[in-house]
């Protein structure tokens, strides 16, 4: 199969790299970039575990070919935190014990993110249906929706 050149920023880090035409998202991610943080659950869309922000828009990689998004700004969880500093979203699911696996948590913390881009302030209700997506065969989500609440009022605190 004919590969073809295409640009990405990943991370916020550019890259030009050899894709073919048939590959996959999280396959260009995992198996190219090593960045290994994407999960690849279902592989149909349906789970969540492959979430990551393309130009800050939750998008499920293992369903979106790669050259399909040349040239935008993709976001991993690898991209998320700032050195060695959690971003408070990720911090959040720690003190809130929202990890069990931590095979959803990649796809649960960026979609968290896209939520409280767009919404600073979610009720718990809003928390629940932006992560409605998401699947979670460890728990019953309410320590992964108080860790977004807490991670929200953070952030507005920060802000402040």
């Amino acid at each position: 199969m004919r590969k073809e050149i295409a640009k990405f920023i990943i991370n916020s880090r550019p890259y030009e790299l050899l894709v073919e035409p048939n590959i996959t998202l999280v396959e260009l991610l995992r198996e190219q970039l090593d960045l290994t943080g994407t999960k690849c659950a279902c592989g149909v869309g349906e789970c969540g575990s492959c979430t990551i922000l393309v130009d800050g828009k939750p998008t499920l990689s293992c369903s979106t070919l790669a050259l399909a998004i040349r040239g935008k700004d993709i976001l991993t969880i690898e991209g998320l935190a700032q050195g060695t500093t959690l971003h408070p979203i990720q911090q959040a699911f720690i003190d809130c014990g929202a990890i069990q696996c931590g095979f959803c948590t990649p796809g649960m913390i960026l979609m968290a993110k896209a939520l409280l881009d767009e919404n600073p302030n979610p009720t718990r209700e809003e928390v629940k249906e932006g992560l409605g997506g998401n699947l979670c065969r460890c728990t019953g989500y309410v320590k992964i929706i108080d860790a977004v609440l807490a991670a929200a009022e953070t952030m507005r605190k920060g802000a402040s």
